[in-house]
């Protein structure tokens, strides 16, 4: 049996939880289009940031419908202070490591 969670790992996933959803939301907003995931999460100084990934040209098959993924930066209250794209791509693209 798993011993059990510490409030500090708890609080810490309960934030981390609460950020992606913030971010996700409030890019929506801003873009008119829902986020299809949060593909990056990280804590910083002031706050956290994002990588939020969303449709933006839906296309048959879906294979070919060009995605992007938008930097989201939020303060320590969770309240977007930037974002930006930051690629565009298919969804059926795979990326390639040197």
């Amino acid at each position: 049996m798993a011993p059990a969670e510490q409030p500090a790992q708890r609080k810490r996933k309960d934030k981390a939880a609460w950020a992606m959803r913030s971010a996700a939301q409030q890019l929506a907003q801003l873009l008119g289009r829902p986020p299809e995931s949060v593909s990056a999460l990280r804590p910083t100084e002031d706050g956290w940031e994002a990588e939020v990934e969303v449709v933006e040209l839906e296309r048959i098959p879906e294979t070919t419908s060009v995605m992007a993924s938008y930097r989201v930066t939020l303060d320590k209250e969770g309240d977007l202070v930037a974002y930006e794209r930051k690629r565009r791509y298919t969804r059926g693209q795979i990326d390639r490591r040197p």
